[in-house]
């Protein structure tokens, strides 16, 4: 029997063996988020610094209910539309549990939530100069992609779709571009809204996907959690397959020469 490799996901120098990164907000309970996280195999998950509760003891705190010793946070920059608060925030983070892999997000306005990129392009610069390992938060451009990691960025997560909009990838070819000029991790972010959208951006050649909305707001968050987690796991394994060629004429299955 021959034996496979192992395919870690490897970012920042840690390897991990789920290729699902998972959100912690949206959820109707803590309990019901950490279920679903754990249905769900991911092994990273991302805390809105602003938004969610790891400081006041005397309200649920995430640890309570995901162990960071077993699940590695990923601090991110959700809320921020500025540069400066962006830097606070990720500060704040590595001062209270001396996170450094974090994920940047600076967003250009309230409404359509896509990445301001002249802040996101400099802070990544920033952070990166400080000692973090900044994986960000980015719109499909290949040429911003490319600055991006210019300026030391260690992931880039283009995203599918508006965050929340649920309509899956919208531009294939900008990111199989992105994939072809970059041996960074590539991950998915924003967008997905089913298990097939993960099969699709793991066959385009991403390294993972980022999924929050559409585990948490499904009507079965449970089983769309175990359902993105096989969606991934089938992607890597036909994107690693390597598929047919395409043609516009039909291929028999069977031979055509010396049939009955």
């Amino acid at each position: 029997m021959v034996k496979l490799k192992k395919d870690n996901l490897i970012i920042a120098k840690k390897k991990f063996n789920s290729r699902l990164i998972v959100g912690t907000g949206k959820y109707k309970t803590m309990s019901e988020c950490a279920e679903a996280i754990k249905l769900s195999g991911a092994e990273i998950v991302t805390v809105a610094v602003r938004r969610v509760n790891i400081i006041d003891k005397k309200k649920p705190l995430l640890m309570d209910y995901i162990d960071p010793k077993k699940i590695t946070y990923l601090p991110n920059t959700a809320g921020c539309f500025n540069s400066k608060e962006a830097l606070r925030t990720l500060r704040l983070a590595r001062e209270i549990g001396g996170w450094t892999l974090v994920k940047l997000e600076v967003l250009g306005d309230k409404k359509n939530l896509f990445p301001e990129m002249i802040e996101t392009l400099k802070s990544t610069e920033i952070l990166s100069k400080e000692g973090f390992q900044v994986m960000v938060y980015c719109n499909d451009d290949p040429l911003m992609a490319k600055r991006l990691e210019n300026v030391g960025a260690c992931a880039i997560m283009p995203l599918a779709a508006p965050i929340g909009s649920g309509l899956g990838i919208q531009n294939k070819v900008n990111i199989k571009i992105i994939r072809s000029q970059t041996k960074l991790p590539i991950i998915i972010d924003a967008g997905l809204g089913q298990a097939s959208d993960a099969t699709i951006a793991m066959e385009l050649g991403c390294d993972g996907v980022l999924v929050n909305t559409a585990i948490a707001k499904a009507k079965k968050p449970f089983e769309m959690a175990k359902a993105f987690k096989n969606a991934v796991i089938a992607g890597r394994q036909s994107f690693l397959s390597g598929r047919i060629e395409k043609s516009l004429m039909g291929n028999p299955s069977s031979p055509i020469e010396g049939i009955i």
